[in-house]
């Protein structure tokens, strides 16, 4: 299982280009998270697909346009676990950063890039999307 790293938000100097042409797809329940993660991928030059907050539509948006990654959260909309988005996500060889709120997640080794704790430093998930550039 890859290890969570617990980071707090702090906002480094910007560089508007670090995510240029990279297509990010967001799945997260939480309105104020993933408006917040919206702008900041966009501030830093990413496409941003979503967010949405259920697998369904997620898997909907990754037919019409497969992103090269995806910021998902474990804990979903009305209690939907997102453990078979995580794995349909990798079967498509798209890059997976999970933000969570828990501090125990059960995933396989390699399932995932990296697991984040909530809330996550801006530099350390630009640089985790950066990777699957």
């Amino acid at each position: 299982m890859p290890a969570i790293q617990n980071i707090r938000n702090t906002s480094p100097a910007r560089s508007p280009c670090d995510l240029d042409g990279l297509r990010v797809l967001i799945v997260e329940d939480s309105w104020h998270v993933s408006t917040g993660l919206r702008r900041l991928l966009e501030a830093w030059g990413a496409t941003v697909d979503g967010p949405v907050a259920t697998t369904a539509d997620a898997m909907r948006l990754v037919s019409e346009s497969a992103p090269d990654a995806a910021i998902v959260d474990i804990n979903l909309r009305d209690g939907e676990l997102s453990y078979e988005l995580i794995d349909w996500l990798q079967d498509r060889g798209i890059r997976i950063v999970v933000l969570t709120g828990y501090s125990d997640v059960s995933l396989q080794e390699g399932k995932v890039a990296v697991i984040l704790q909530k809330p996550a430093r801006d530099e350390v998930l630009i640089a985790s999307l950066r990777e699957a550039e």
